[in-house]
């Protein structure tokens, strides 16, 4: 079976969202991508992110199909960092070939991840085009340093087939979408006039 392993804060979940996880689907041939939902980013401030319960409701709004799963996998194993929810999700399926899917601005700052070179040698990951920062996110210091290893779109299909590190960069048609924007419009809208 090929997983693709979607994680995030999804705070909140948005159609960008469910570009980046039905575009890894389809063109790495995936059979499931499963939405990890985070209990709370080590890198956003708690006070800014939604409950768990919340974040999970709104992820499942989005993710629509039955290859889309959404999961509270992170919560239950008790996993701060995403190298120990793959390290995990590894051990217990052993014959479930992962992929780590994330979108471009993620690759941006990927290198601020605690454990991302790990990461990259535990599993394959597909970088999901995004608007605004494709282009950055191509000479991040995670893209750089893989440079190497790096597979091309015409390949990406093979990636989870592929022992790691192994990344491709998807390019597709960009969502506009943002868990930050869409923040912002709803404090605008909550404060008074």
């Amino acid at each position: 079976m090929r997983v693709g392993l979607f994680g995030g804060s999804f705070n909140p979940a948005h159609e960008g969202h469910a570009h980046v996880a039905e575009t890894a689907r389809r063109r790495l041939k995936l059979d499931r991508v499963i939405w990890l939902v985070s209990p709370q980013n080590p890198l956003k401030p708690a006070h800014e992110t939604a409950e768990v319960a919340e974040r999970m409701a709104g992820a499942r709004r989005h993710a629509r199909g039955p290859a889309m799963i959404v999961s509270d996998a992170e919560t239950r194993l008790g996993a701060q960092y995403t190298i120990d929810t793959v390290r995990a999700l590894k051990r217990r399926f052993p014959r479930v070939k992962f992929v780590w899917i994330m979108g471009a601005d993620s690759l941006a700052t990927f290198h601020r991840w605690r454990g991302w070179t790990q990461i990259m040698f535990e599993v394959p990951v597909a970088v999901v085009s995004r608007p605004w920062i494709s282009l950055k996110s191509r000479f991040s210091p995670a893209a750089l340093r893989f440079r190497p290893h790096r597979v091309s779109a015409e390949e990406a299909a093979g990636l989870p087939d592929r022992s790691p590190p192994a990344w491709a960069f998807l390019l597709g048609r960009f969502n506009f979408q943002s868990s930050t924007a869409l923040r912002a419009r709803m404090k605008r809208a909550r404060t008074p006039k």
